[in-house]
């Protein structure tokens, strides 16, 4: 069984994934790289895809992404019978 990865992803304003590096203060650590900035946060689940609405902080999709990582622990998994 795959392993099941929810992330929190940063979004652009037009709804597609940032992969740019960014510095603590949250501006775009190499300038000229074409970063427009973050305006979202959304919670990706590799299994589910993308789980709630996105969230203006990060810090406010947390919650969401610990709740929705912890219903994937408590689903039970199929059974394995060795032979």
């Amino acid at each position: 069984m795959a392993r099941i990865r929810v992330k929190i992803a940063p979004l652009y304003p037009d709804g597609t994934e940032c992969t740019h590096a960014v510095s603590p203060s949250g501006k775009p650590r190499d300038a000229s790289a074409g970063c427009v900035g973050r305006c979202n946060y959304a919670v990706m689940c590799s299994a589910c895809g993308p789980v709630g609405d996105p969230h203006g902080l990060r810090v406010l999709a947390e919650p969401e992404q610990r709740q929705h990582r912890d219903n994937h622990k408590a689903a039970p998994s199929p059974a394995t019978r060795g032979l």
